[in-house]
């Protein structure tokens, strides 16, 4: 399940805590959110637009950082 099944827009905080890791092409979250409050890891998809079809070329990368995220902290994919 998605977290954007499950939480509207704009309160993706609010499913702090059910979920481990958030997926985001939103470059701006960490200006908007204390990141080191969450129990979140976030990982920021940076594509060369923010289409569907320019990130399956990311996800080896995402795949291969997925053990070192830590909740509070951001890793940027490119």
């Amino acid at each position: 399940m998605a977290l954007w099944e499950v939480v509207p827009s704009k309160r993706s905080t609010s499913a702090n805590g059910q979920f481990d890791i958030l997926i985001t092409m939103d470059a701006s979250l960490p200006k908007q959110q204390n990141l080191a409050k969450l129990r979140l890891a976030v990982i920021g998809l940076k594509a060369r637009s923010n289409r569907l079809a320019d990130t399956p070329p990311l996800m080896p990368k995402v795949l291969a950082v997925l053990p070192t995220v830590r909740p509070g902290k951001i890793v940027v994919v490119a």
